[in-house]
């Protein structure tokens, strides 16, 4: 999944989407949130997601953070959210799932 834009409205749609594509696939489905630009207050340690987000967490999915957006904003490892782990660059973790076979969804 792709997250960059900076409406809350949309980052809870896009969590709500997370779940239900969970809830759809088969047990152990891996998915991850790719989150960049002005999406990364939604993955912020206190943001108005933090809940919806540690539940999609304890549910195994990854949400990864482009530090090349962290360090633009001036954002450190430690105001994310717990669980919530770094990547050099957003949208080249986009292209690399891509290559490995793993389905784009930009909600």
């Amino acid at each position: 999944m792709h997250l960059d834009d900076a409406d809350p409205d949309t980052h809870r749609r896009v969590l709500r989407n997370v779940g239900n594509l969970l809830d759809a696939l088969d047990d152990g489905s891996p998915v991850e949130l790719v989150v960049h630009g002005p999406a990364i207050a939604a993955v912020l340690a206190g943001a108005d997601t933090a809940g919806a987000l540690q539940d999609l967490l304890g549910r195994g999915i990854g949400v990864a953070a482009c530090q090349n957006t962290m360090d633009r904003e001036g954002i450190r490892a430690g105001d994310l959210a717990r669980g919530v782990h770094t990547v050099a660059s957003g949208i080249a973790q986009l292209v690399l799932r891509q290559r490995q076979g793993w389905a784009y969804v930009r909600p």
